[in-house]
């Protein structure tokens, strides 16, 4: 789903298009910090709606960059969201490219 193209070592062919959406971004980048949450700590960390969060979270499953596991925690069935590997891969290229857009290229010597 990524949308860069062309030479694999240019920074800006990890950019995610799938990533990117400012929702989606802020999921993975709390995904990647926490490894594993819940998905009602997502979704007020984040001040989303559980409808908004859920649809967000099915874009980056259908990606393959996220996982959901399901658990009963004190009688209630509860579900837990991670990153993929491939996701971990995903928003750690993204966030390279979104670096090589900002930052200023190194000065030749």
């Amino acid at each position: 789903m990524s949308a860069g193209r062309g030479d694999p070592g240019d920074p800006m062919a990890g950019f995610d298009t799938t990533i990117h959406a400012p929702h989606r971004l802020r999921i993975c980048a709390l995904l990647e910090g926490a490894g594993e949450a819940e998905f009602a700590l997502v979704q007020k960390q984040l001040g989303l709606s559980a409808s908004a969060l859920s649809k967000h979270v099915t874009v980056l499953m259908d990606a393959g960059y996220a996982e959901q596991r399901k658990a009963v925690r004190d009688t209630r069935q509860r579900v837990w969201l991670r990153l993929t590997k491939q996701g971990h891969a995903a928003y750690q290229g993204h966030l390279a490219a979104l670096r090589a857009i900002v930052e200023p290229p190194d000065p030749a010597p």
